[in-house]
């Protein structure tokens, strides 16, 4: 499997799982980073190391590469097909044109629904070791048992506590409110808000992956524009 057809189906199956109607509906660009296929609940099953690669493959498909995705205005498309053969590309332009409207090919929406669940391979085993001849061992007498004193040792369990928002999965408690719409939220661990749909996922800034809230326009770190209305 490519990377875009990773990429896409990835796109189709985490749709399909918030509301399905939207996979026959033209999807704003920025919805894809945002709350769709967010890079740091997704990296490992799209295989990314960094988010600079989550982009690139991201451009290459709203270039129309592969044929998964319609890019809407067509200027818009050439732009991004130009910027994504370019030997140094600027990934700042998914920002700059995130209200462009992306259509998924119809056909190959079934296809990556009809396709078997994704799984990952296991890490492959060690190589084995080759054993080398020994002498057989020598029986020396048996000393004799030494009794010991038994020292019990008392183990107290040791709590670490981890800032909020660290885990790539972090999810939002029972009893909080959705960070999109303020409605209120089940009372357990949800990834998305069940009334307007938007994820709940911590959200990391693209250029230090600092946390970033939802209505910041700016990372608070590094200072990168994050390129919202």
């Amino acid at each position: 499997m490519t990377d875009l057809e990773r990429f896409f189906r990835r796109i189709v199956c985490n749709l399909a799982a918030m509301d399905a109607g939207r996979l026959r509906l033209a999807l704003p660009l920025a919805d894809v980073p945002m709350s769709i296929v967010p890079y740091r609940s997704n990296r490992r099953a799209l295989q990314v190391e960094t988010s600079e690669e989550y982009e690139m493959v991201l451009l290459r498909l709203c270039a129309g590469e592969g044929g998964f995705i319609l890019t809407e205005p067509e200027e818009v498309r050439r732009k991004f097909e130009s910027e994504a053969r370019s030997t140094n590309p600027d990934l700042e332009i998914i920002h700059r044109f995130e209200n462009v409207l992306l259509t998924l090919h119809p056909d190959l929406v079934d296809d990556a629904l009809r396709a078997p669940p994704e799984t990952f391979d296991p890490p492959a085993p060690p190589p084995p070791t080759r054993s080398l001849p020994t002498e057989e061992p020598v029986e020396e007498p048996a000393d004799e048992p030494v009794e010991e004193p038994v020292v019990e040792l008392i183990e107290e369990p040791i709590e670490i506590d981890l800032p909020a928002g660290d885990s790539p999965h972090a999810e939002a408690g029972a009893g909080s409110q959705c960070v999109s719409c303020g409605a209120g939220l089940p009372g357990r661990p949800v990834k998305f808000c069940p009334h307007c749909g938007q994820s709940q996922v911590a959200q990391v800034c693209p250029e230090c992956h600092a946390d970033i809230e939802p209505e910041w326009r700016h990372c608070v770190t590094c200072g990168r524009a994050l390129g919202r209305g």
